[in-house]
């Protein structure tokens, strides 16, 4: 530009226009970035909340169904007469990732054609599993030495009482389990009378069995 040459008003306005150009990009590349993030961070919570919440509340939504769960052993050619075999059964409400801690093992014994019994695997006294032995026919705990009849009822050792047992039916040729259940000492209690009872029901009747001793005159009083 020569010295006699003057500036136009639009040649001045040129490089405020291209700073507020400049300006403006920079802006909405700020808050188009920021809103990309936001975006990425709901993906990322949504991806981790979801396993959590569904672990959290999963039993407690599957809990009402599960109670009433009934599940097939298998066809009643499965057990024949006379044995006692070992049977894996899906927990209820287990989910899919939950592999195989999601079976749960249980001893099946068929006395008679139409008679089962269907024993918890966990010992009486703290819960290990037991062992049938078909030779010897003792179910043995190999932690603390307890052992059952093949009945289930308790033959020696720590356990203060038999094996646990679910409840079973036969429906469509198949043995049939209340799954949902699981067998323990508070939910077998409700049927079964506690032992202080019954115990004080036998002493009064032999109480009242014993006969009044007679007495020594006609006079004396009764």
């Amino acid at each position: 530009m020569t010295q006699g040459e003057q500036i136009s008003p639009s040649d001045q306005s040129t490089p405020t226009a291209s700073a507020a150009n400049s300006t403006g990009a920079g802006h909405s590349r700020r808050v188009f970035l920021f809103k990309v993030s936001l975006l990425i961070n709901a993906v990322v919570g949504v991806v981790v909340g979801v396993p959590i919440i569904g672990y959290l509340l999963g039993p407690a939504l599957k809990k009402r169904g599960a109670d009433e769960a009934w599940i097939s052993l298998g066809p009643l050619d499965h057990f024949p007469v006379g044995e006692t075999r070992l049977v894996d059964f899906r927990n209820p409400i287990t989910t899919t990732w939950d592999g195989e801690t999601g079976n749960v093992p249980c001893w099946v014994r068929r006395s008679a054609t139409e008679t089962f019994q269907v024993f918890a695997v966990n010992c009486a006294h703290l819960g290990c599993p037991v062992r049938w032995f078909a030779q010897s026919k003792l179910f043995m705990c190999p932690c603390h030495g307890g052992a059952y009849y093949a009945d289930g009822s308790r033959a020696s050792g720590p356990p203060e009482r038999g094996l646990f047992e679910y409840d079973h039916k036969i429906e469509g040729g198949n043995l049939m389990i209340s799954a949902g259940k699981m067998p323990t000492l508070a939910q077998q209690a409700k049927a079964t009378p506690p032992l202080i009872q019954m115990e004080l029901g036998g002493s009064a009747k032999k109480l009242a069995a014993i006969e009044k001793p007679k007495p020594r005159c006609g006079s004396c009083p009764t």
